[in-house]
């Protein structure tokens, strides 16, 4: 049987394979945001789950970036305030990944930014793991 943090630990490596390929798709014109947005937010989904893995906290089967925080909130171990922006990217999960129309944004993907904000989250979920006891 799995440790706790073996568990989590899954969680948070297959969280840097999305974000790998979110890294690498980004860079790529040919890639349509929706695709390089479903890694994102698969990543952060992966982060989040890590830490609720770790924490011994049961969660839904659910893609929803907003409830993820809010148990990660619940359980004692809050996301910092300026990675809680993440909550974008939740309709890349589904809504934006199935439509057969491009997505519509107001502004473009911030790619750059979000690579920023996800290496941030990744950071946290790590020293989480690793430091809580």
């Amino acid at each position: 049987m799995k440790t706790q943090h073996e568990h989590a630990s899954e969680w948070l490596r297959k969280a840097a394979q999305d974000l790998a390929a979110f890294r690498t798709l980004r860079a790529d014109p040919a890639i349509a945001v929706e695709q390089i947005g479903s890694h994102a937010q698969q990543a952060a989904e992966k982060m989040l789950k890590a830490v609720l893995a770790f924490r011994l906290i049961d969660f839904p089967f659910t893609h929803n970036l907003t409830t993820l925080i809010e148990l990660c909130a619940e359980s004692g171990s809050a996301v910092p305030e300026d990675l809680i922006a993440l909550r974008f990217l939740t309709p890349f999960a589904v809504r934006f990944r199935y439509t057969p129309y491009p997505v519509e944004e107001s502004e473009p993907f911030a790619a750059d930014a979000t690579l920023a904000l996800l290496t941030r989250l990744y950071e946290w979920a790590r020293t989480m793991i690793e430091e809580t006891p």
